[in-house]
């Protein structure tokens, strides 16, 4: 029965589903709806697809990841990061799957879904770890700057390439200056300077008239829901789309999701599975950092690799239902929290509001402005450009300051997908160059204790006959041969040394080149005319050492439990 809870959270939280969670999680299903309907129609624009697909995306995979999910405040559907990596997925593929456009963000997603759950069912879900903060930071920056760039051409109602080349944007734009659709100009510079207001200057107006409480946070929120209709009275009601006025949504079908078959086929499959590995990664990224940090808020736990089977599961879902890829969004999820949502029935509420949205609503949308679409687009992902963590990256590491900018850099370079796999190659071979040179220091005891610290930090007491190294990295085979070059040249520079004490604290881990290095280097050792010795040797890298022969060839007397005991033994050489 455990296991069955474990794999459906849903048998958790439900059977002691109480009367006190039910105002919380209709309160934050309402706010929640509010805010995604035109959320969705926006982020589906950016993809390249029609605003309804955003609609149909965040109703039933909503619905699978209550099921599955573990976090009772994630809010799943649409979000900027992955609509973008779709629109640079359809603009890729276009030439080569000419007149099937329509088929690939559904089999994107199903693609999506089941790589998620494949890697959930595996308990894989660490690998996506070898992306670094850094380099999503990078990536989210990069791709921030790309979508607010892109949504020029409906903010100005000009033409403007698909690409993401900023400066190719740039240039476009502005020798299309003289075909700026004013009316366009307006409604959207007024709809980004409203919501910029609900967004940053509400909250903190109210609180300065003396109103407090989650109520305060949520109205910020509510800024796309009143452009939203503003503007879409506006323009019904002044006449202004048609030929040469402003450019509006349009017909919207009505009606449920249709049940929708993904293409079954071989050669976009493989040309998929790329951006689908992509898509997966960066979308569980996203959803499982907001997951966690609002979980930790009321110390509920997040399963890592269920999560990757309810994403999955939720994708599957889309590419079933006329959708394309979803994950969890931060500021949705955000505005979940604060309205109350205790489960995730709030979820289920807010997907049967957006489905009653698509099946009676969708011809309110006809003259809504694609500029107000392109607004809200704008001022959600700006706040993706983190320049926090870059600032914070270069004073504090360079090497993930070179990670972020890299990133930065590729993903204007050479697009998005490849900017990302980029950074994530610059991040590890980062690391394996850290790694390669490991700090080693050499040592003395500090008078009148048993503690031993580096000679270029402290004042502390040495013998030349007795040299203590300390090695502060794991010994594997990147960087084996350095460490051995390093204690070789060590001894060179110490002719009086007749031991060598190698401090093992910082040692978790000693591979089979590793130790092939530390037998070869024994024997170079003994050939200068200096004993080796061990300190300090970790309980599990002790076991691989026994079950190599490597301690018993040492012997008892060259291996020491602590640093102080092998001075101890060596005290005649002082």
């Amino acid at each position: 029965m455990r296991a069955l809870r474990e794999f459906f959270p849903v048998l958790d939280w439900l059977p002691g589903y109480s009367r006190a969670d039910l105002g919380g999680d209709i309160n934050a299903g309402i706010i929640t709806a509010i805010m995604l309907v035109p959320q969705s129609m926006a982020y589906a624009l950016l993809a390249g697809l029609p605003p309804e697909m955003g609609l149909y995306s965040s109703i039933f995979p909503l619905i699978l990841y209550a099921a599955f999910g573990t976090s009772r405040t994630l809010a799943v559907g649409p979000v900027a990061l992955v609509s973008l990596m779709v629109a640079s997925t359809i603009q890729n593929l276009s030439p080569v799957f000419p007149g099937r456009i329509g088929e690939i963000p559904m089999a994107l997603a199903l693609l999506v879904g089941a790589i998620s759950v494949a890697m959930g069912l595996l308990r894989v879900g660490f690998v996506v770890n070898f992306i670094s903060h850094h380099v999503i930071s990078g990536f989210t920056s990069a791709a921030a700057l790309i979508i607010a760039l892109s949504q020029f051409k409906h903010l100005l109602g000009i033409d403007l390439p698909r690409t993401h080349n900023i400066l190719a944007i740039l240039a476009t734009a502005h020798g299309e200056l003289s075909a700026v659709n004013p009316a366009s100009l307006a409604i959207g510079a007024a709809s980004v300077a409203v919501l910029s207001f609900f967004l940053y200057g509400l909250t903190p107006l109210l609180k300065h008239l003396g109103l407090h409480g989650p109520n305060v946070q949520i109205a910020g929120k509510t800024g796309p829901l009143v452009v939203v209709v503003s503007a879409t009275l506006l323009v019904a009601g002044l006449g202004l789309a048609g030929p040469g006025g402003i450019a509006v949504v349009g017909d919207l079908p009505r009606g449920l999701p249709p049940l929708t078959i993904p293409a079954f086929d071989l050669a976009l499959w493989e040309a998929l599975i790329g951006p689908a590995l992509l898509i997966s990664f960066v979308g569980f990224l996203e959803s499982v950092s907001v997951a966690k940090a609002l979980a930790s808020r009321r110390r509920q736990k997040i399963g890592a690799n269920q999560e990757l089977v309810a994403l999955g599961m939720a994708n599957i879902t889309a590419s079933f239902s006329g959708g394309y890829p979803v994950t969890g969004g931060f500021s949705r999820s955000s505005v979940n929290f604060s309205a109350g949502a205790r489960t995730p029935l709030a979820s289920l509420l807010t997907a049967l509001l957006v489905g009653l949205t698509a099946l009676f609503l969708t011809p309110l949308f006809y003259y809504l402005p694609k500029a107000v679409l392109a607004a809200i687009i704008i001022v959600a992902v700006l706040g993706l450009v983190d320049i926090r963590t870059a600032k914070g990256a270069w004073h504090y590491s360079k090497a993930d300051a070179l990670a972020l900018a890299g990133t930065f850099v590729s993903v204007f370079w050479v697009g998005v997908e490849m900017g990302i796999v980029i950074g994530v190659g610059i991040s590890i071979l980062m690391h394996l160059w850290r790694a390669s040179r490991p700090h080693v220091a050499v040592v003395g005891r500090v008078p009148g204790t048993e503690h031993f610290r580096n000679i270029k930090r402290h004042d502390v007491q040495q013998s030349p006959k007795v040299s203590m190294v300390r090695v502060d990295e794991t010994l594997f085979f990147a960087n084996a041969a350095w460490f051995e070059n390093w204690i070789l040249s060590h001894i060179a520079d110490n002719p009086e040394a007749e031991h060598l004490v190698l401090i093992c604290t910082a040692i978790n881990y000693i591979d089979g080149t590793a130790l092939e290095t530390l037998e070869r280097l024994e024997e170079e050792l003994h050939n200068a005319g200096v004993t080796l010795h061990l300190a300090e040797v970790k309980g599990p890298v002790m076991d691989r050492l026994h079950a190599a022969g490597f301690d018993r060839h040492l012997g008892p007397s060259r291996v020491h439990l602590s640093t102080h005991t092998a001075i101890e033994a060596l005290k005649g050489y002082e």
